[in-house]
């Protein structure tokens, strides 16, 4: 049977070379498709490298001279003290776990600081976020260290001055951030003094930028008492018995407990809220290329799909013959499954050549690289299953109605 398929094939090879052609075309385009979607989820089923969960944000502003609660004479280093101590307060609050001042560290954020990172000859001199956190930050977010260090041994390495870093912070010269544990380095805010060479103190999972990204490359350093302002985020995290009318119950103490010197609280978010409100952006770009996708996607389908129905209608009166001729339901419907898949497998690796090409030259998306063998196969692998099963369902259905026909009745036109 299969010496008698390739010879058919051979004698409608002007028909068959177009029906490749659309295969390879389709199994390129659908594989792109694929990869796309494989990157996505990969990458909403990664850590994020925290856990915002019973965490809120507080706003504080300074009140205006027209106030009547107003202190005149009151400079930086005033607001700082009253910064320390608003900060002092909210830990030893009854309803907050931990409580943190940070600038431009907290997890979706739109506003970032750089810096760049060298530890011996290695350098990562681009996409490195810098965190001036205050020592509990790391308890608030709840930062896993590499080697199993706890919230509290975190935070005491940052009480010492020294860094925590991402364990991703050297990728591009296959080194983990664990490695460089007690090493001394040099980042871009240090550059000025050369004396100044702080040393790592632990590695921490990668803390994401956000969920659709494995981006994070951070170092984490100490913010100085000193460079507190009512501008910075203060951040908490609330004990679980606790999280309940937060928002309320902050607020409600804005005017007493969290009012120290002109600094007073404004305003409370919580986290999740932060999350979604950080998030819409890409959720809406993800939104839009799921749905052209789908549209795509749906146009191949109905291509692949109405290609083998028009192919298997017009051999409605071969159909017939090998009826008449004694060939059985089974082995009619296996020859014409046969015909499609065999087509498909000729220029599956054609296919599977022009998708690492594709990956190579970088046109698909980067998940811990473009061109990763074991990906573009998984994901070529997809792609021929799926367009199979196009090419099964549009062959099956026609031959089925074609088989019920009598073939004295498909036949009488010949």
């Amino acid at each position: 049977m299969r010496r008698k398929l390739l010879k058919q094939i051979k004698n409608e090879w002007r028909t068959n070379v177009w029906l490749a052609l659309e295969l390879l075309i389709v199994s390129v385009v659908l594989w792109y498709v694929v990869d796309f979607l494989y990157v996505y989820q990969s990458y909403s089923s990664l850590p994020r490298g925290f856990d915002i969960s019973h965490t809120y944000r507080l706003s504080f502003n300074e009140i205006t001279p027209k106030s009547p609660d107003y202190i005149p004479g009151r400079d930086e280093n005033c607001i700082s003290a009253d910064m320390v101590e608003l900060l002092s307060r909210l830990q030893h609050h009854p309803m907050v776990e931990a409580a943190s001042i940070s600038k431009a560290s907290f997890p979706y954020n739109g506003s970032n600081s750089g810096t760049g990172f060298v530890c011996d000859t290695m350098s990562n001199q681009s996409h490195v976020f810098k965190r001036f956190v205050s020592p509990d930050f790391v308890k608030v977010f709840r930062y896993e260290g590499t080697r199993g260090e706890s919230f509290d041994r975190l935070s005491q390495l940052l009480s010492e001055e020294k860094l925590i870093i991402s364990d991703n912070i050297l990728k591009g010269y296959g080194i983990s951030g664990t490695s460089l544990i007690g090493k001394e380095v040099l980042t871009s805010t240090a550059v000025s003094d050369t004396s100044i060479h702080p040393v790592v103190g632990a590695a921490i999972l990668t803390p994401r930028y956000h969920d659709y990204t494995a981006m994070g490359e951070t170092v984490v350093s100490r913010l100085p008492e000193s460079w507190f302002s009512w501008e910075d985020e203060v951040c908490v995290r609330i004990k679980p018995e606790e999280d309940h009318d937060v928002v309320e119950r902050f607020m409600d103490q804005a005017e007493s407990l969290l009012h120290v010197g002109n600094v007073i609280l404004v305003n409370v978010i919580p986290f999740k809220e932060q999350r979604r409100m950080f998030m819409q952006l890409w959720e809406n770009e993800r939104r839009n290329m799921f749905v052209g996708l789908g549209f795509l996607v749906l146009n191949i389908f109905l291509g692949i799909f109405g290609t083998f129905w028009f192919r298997t209608q017009q051999r409605t009166g071969e159909i017939a013959i090998r009826k008449a001729m004694g060939g059985t339901r089974t082995a009619i419907f296996r020859r014409l499954i046969s015909e499609g898949l065999l087509l498909l497998v000729v220029v599956t690796p054609i296919a599977f050549g022009i998708d690492c090409l594709l990956a190579y030259e970088e046109f698909s998306q980067y998940y811990h690289g473009y061109f990763v063998v074991e990906r573009v196969a998984v994901c070529a692998l997809i792609s021929f299953g799926l367009i199979a099963l196009m090419v099964i369902g549009g062959i099956c259905f026609p031959a089925y109605l074609a088989q019920r026909i009598n073939p004295a009745v498909a036949l009488k036109d010949e």
